[in-house]
């Protein structure tokens, strides 16, 4: 990961749920948290069992909606207008 990208718990968490979600793209966590695409594929590995790594990069690779470039227009926002609701 970055060198000066120090993340606690709950922003890893928040990495981990927003790499899960399918209209999320990975330029929307680097601007967040300074994680490239590379660098949120190493904090999956870290962080998730061998078997759900596996599942989520079988899900992600080449989804379309998690590549800002390849996305078109009309996929719109990068999150729902529910996400962040109080916990």
């Amino acid at each position: 990961m970055a060198d000066n990208t120090v993340l606690d718990a709950a922003q890893i968490s928040r990495v981990i749920e927003m790499a899960w979600e399918d209209r999320t793209p990975f330029a929307a966590i680097e601007y967040s948290y300074e994680l490239t695409e590379a660098d949120v594929i190493l904090l999956m590995r870290q962080e998730l069992k061998s078997s759900s790594f596996r599942l989520w990069r079988q899900r992600v690779t080449g989804r379309t909606t998690k590549h800002q470039a390849k996305r078109p227009f009309l996929v719109g926002r990068a999150y729902c207008a529910t996400q962040y609701k109080p916990r």
